[in-house]
């Protein structure tokens, strides 16, 4: 981070019934309609919620790092 910036991290846990990939896009989205200066995101865990035999929906837990304004 060069000129002195200053970046801040938050998480964020997003769900999917499609996959994992959809789960981060959902993240990623709905992060970015809050968020400001995302500069990048850090998978920390992958989960899933399982019922009756089967998945029922796949889970992501990340951190979102933004530049601070």
């Amino acid at each position: 981070m060069a000129d002195g910036r200053v970046a801040r991290v938050t998480e964020v846990i997003a769900g999917s019934t499609k996959g994992f990939d959809d789960a981060v896009k959902i993240a990623f989205e709905r992060a970015n309609a809050t968020l400001r200066n995302i500069t990048g995101m850090k998978i920390m865990e992958f989960s899933v919620n399982c019922g009756d035999g089967k998945i029922n929906e796949y889970r992501v837990r990340l951190e979102v790092i933004f530049i601070l304004e």
